[in-house]
């Protein structure tokens, strides 16, 4: 029965509701900048995160995350890219993906991809979401521009949210931080409210766009997916839920993230993903099992469906310092995963990862930065073995 009390401990729901909410950082700036300022309709936007968020709680049973993809949204920001060149983009996605998940390549390529890379692009998403909190803060997206505050005050609040939010996860604070930052938007939006779904377009046949989609938007992010998005998500799972994580696996995450894509590419919606730091997210402010992604699967699906035409300018009244607090917090909790890594070498090659690819904003070269240092490394190792060998053989 569906209670706030239940057998597995005090407050279950409401804490998995703190969790469910944690990583509205990362989902509402990217999603309100695309609906105001790329002309994407506030359902499409939605819909496809809010049925993956239900896929998820009912195919792996806990908090995986669901995020856009962060790649091609910013790109497609920048450029003014329209709804059908991003729709497209993520057909190509949704296509590829699927292809790989179900191919079981994706699963093979996982069981030899080192861990120091693993946690090294969670080290570097850890740092991505740390400056995108900052720039939320010193240039937020348009839309967010009408309500803006002083530097000075707008600063402060995102730091106190940033440290309300680490120290005090454990008592839902991101739930009525949540709450707050809606009872602001409600009163700063003062125009009349427009109820139902918005309006969608489907795919384009313009080979020009199909064109652009894939040379500016695919080619750039399907890298950063297959690390961030279907290896590192599995090894997150393992590290906050041992035996329990057996489901989450590279292939299964590379099919329903693809059947999501398929779906956002129909709609000319927002393409999304499993990212790993969603998870981290979820589990630190309060989310164990598929409670957190079943209710916001149903927040994001209602409202989508129910409050889509009027969504973007109450998006827009939404407090940027408030998102920005929440998305620095899963920045640094993304962190701890390194503790886990044991010896000097594996951490090394993770920290280079991480600092190269947060200081590149490109995960890639930061895989390709840690994979130079690992064959150094292996390379060091391996002659100095040789060297132990001639010095030890016949005659010595």
């Amino acid at each position: 029965m569906f209670s706030l009390i239940t057998s597995e401990g005090k407050t279950t729901w409401l804490r998995e509701l703190a969790g469910a909410v944690a990583d509205l950082g990362v989902f509402a700036p990217l999603a309100v900048a695309l609906v105001v300022g790329n002309g994407m309709s506030a359902t499409a936007a939605l819909l496809p995160a809010g049925l993956l968020y239900l896929l998820v709680a009912q195919v792996y049973r806990l908090p995986v995350g669901v995020q856009p993809l962060k790649a091609l949204a910013a790109v497609a920001i920048a450029n003014g890219l329209p709804p059908e060149t991003i729709g497209a983009a993520a057909l190509c996605m949704g296509l590829l993906f699927t292809l790989l998940g179900v191919s079981g390549l994706l699963d093979k390529l996982a069981k030899v991809f080192p861990q120091s890379l693993v946690r090294g692009v969670q080290a570097a998403v850890g740092v991505l979401l740390i400056r995108s909190a900052c720039m939320l803060v010193w240039l937020p997206p348009q839309p967010f521009r009408q309500y803006s505050i002083t530097m000075d005050w707008s600063i402060a609040l995102a730091v106190g949210v940033l440290v309300l939010a680490i120290r005090l996860r454990r008592i839902n604070v991101t739930l009525i931080l949540v709450a707050v930052g809606l009872l602001v938007a409600i009163s700063r939006f003062d125009g009349e409210m427009t109820w139902g779904p918005s309006g969608m377009v489907g795919p384009s046949l313009d080979p020009a766009i199909w064109w652009t989609a894939l040379v500016a938007l695919v080619l750039p992010q399907a890298p950063l997916t297959l690390a961030n998005a279907c290896i590192a998500p599995v090894d997150a799972a393992k590290h906050y839920f041992g035996d329990q994580a057996e489901r989450v696996k590279p292939g299964k995450l590379a099919i329903t993230l693809g059947l999501a894509n398929l779906l956002a590419g129909a709609i000319s919606g927002l393409p999304v993903c499993h990212g790993s730091g969603g998870m981290t997210a979820h589990v630190a402010f309060g989310a164990q099992t598929w409670r957190a992604p079943c209710l916001m699967g149903l927040a994001m699906v209602f409202v989508a469906l129910v409050a889509g035409q009027g969504l973007g300018p109450v998006f827009a009244a939404f407090p940027v310092e408030i998102l920005a607090g929440l998305l620095a917090a899963a920045g640094v909790l993304h962190f701890t995963l390194l503790a886990a890594l044991k010896g000097w070498p594996d951490k090394v090659v993770a920290i280079t990862v991480g600092i190269v690819g947060g200081a590149t904003l490109n995960l890639l070269w930061g895989l390709l930065a840690g994979a130079l240092l690992l064959i150094l490394m292996w390379t060091w190792k391996r002659s100095l073995t040789n060297a132990q060998e001639k010095g030890s053989g016949p005659g010595r």
